[in-house]
């Protein structure tokens, strides 16, 4: 029987994880349970273990501007220390990480071999923990990059878009920001059906097809709730000024399940409709 190790399993994706893999055998370890900078601790957690997903990350992503030095030590040491456990134990490796590790220049969507090119903090650190899981343990390893990642256990933009729906008439929304709604529950089944087909080690892109800006979803989740979307007003990323630089194109590529013989996730669209029924967004 396969075993499985969750890092950072508290965390929204790291909770439908556990939902994706129920019935197998899973440890499943949150930050309070799991230092992963501790490379002594880590050891210990991975031993008995087939698979580890490292879903541990430094996720504020305008704090890592001035926290460098700490996001660094969870997104790149804590990925290289996994790396290093998995490599000793024959272990495969599944690394999350982000749209972030691009620019946003791009105007067609990245492939999974463009060459980094972060432009800020939290871009520099997770492009380094792929880096250190490549030169460790790339034969056996996944990295699975995301973006815009929504869900009922965490932070959650089209909620955020319904709370201020029933507090003001209208609502400015960037739309000079384009990329790819990823429900995290699509994301964990998409992560299950790669370990389970054995595909090839690689990079992969883990999000929701098609391309959207932020006004795009916010409207989409309007029209879902049945409200208004015309109450839903485009503006650009100048009236929103944040400490870290945004990747004003986030659009990934998914030629690499194509080459595995593997589907693609579905529509932004569809997997927001399909959240919007199980309740992911219900401001009550």
């Amino acid at each position: 029987m396969t075993r499985y190790l969750i890092t950072g399993a508290t965390g929204m994706l790291g909770r439908d994880l556990q939902t994706a893999l129920a019935g197998r055998e899973v440890t499943a370890l949150g930050r309070d349970d799991l230092d992963v900078t501790d490379l002594d601790a880590v050891r210990a957690a991975a031993l008995g273990h087939d698979v580890i997903i490292n879903a541990a990350a430094y996720t504020k992503v305008d704090d890592a501007e001035t926290n460098e030095d700490e996001a660094y030590q969870v997104n790149a040491v804590g990925p290289r220390n996994l790396a290093a456990a998995a490599s000793a134990l024959h272990a495969k490796l599944v690394q999350i990480s982000t749209d972030y590790v691009f620019d946003g220049s791009a105007t067609t969507p990245y492939t999974e071999n463009t060459p980094h090119s972060p432009i800020s903090a939290y871009g520099r650190t997770k492009a380094a923990g792929e880096d250190f899981v490549l030169a460790e343990t790339g034969a056996r390893s996944y990295i699975v990059r995301t973006a815009w990642l929504y869900g009922k256990n965490g932070p959650n933009f089209a909620k955020t878009m319904l709370k201020l729906a029933a507090a003001r008439d209208s609502l400015s929304v960037v739309n000079d920001q384009v990329g790819q709604p990823t429900w995290t529950v699509d994301l964990a089944a998409q992560i299950v059906l790669l370990l389970d087909s054995d595909a090839p080690a690689g990079t992969y892109h883990g999000t929701n097809s098609g391309v959207a800006s932020k006004f795009d979803q916010a409207r989409d989740v309007f029209a879902l709730a049945g409200l208004d979307p015309e109450r839903v007003l485009p503006t650009d990323s100048s009236a929103f000024v944040l400490p870290a630089p945004r990747p004003a194109y986030s659009v990934l590529g998914h030629a690499s399940w194509a080459a595995a013989g593997l589907a693609p996730m579905r529509s932004w669209q569809d997997a927001q409709a399909a959240a919007f029924a199980a309740g992911v967004f219900e401001t009550a």
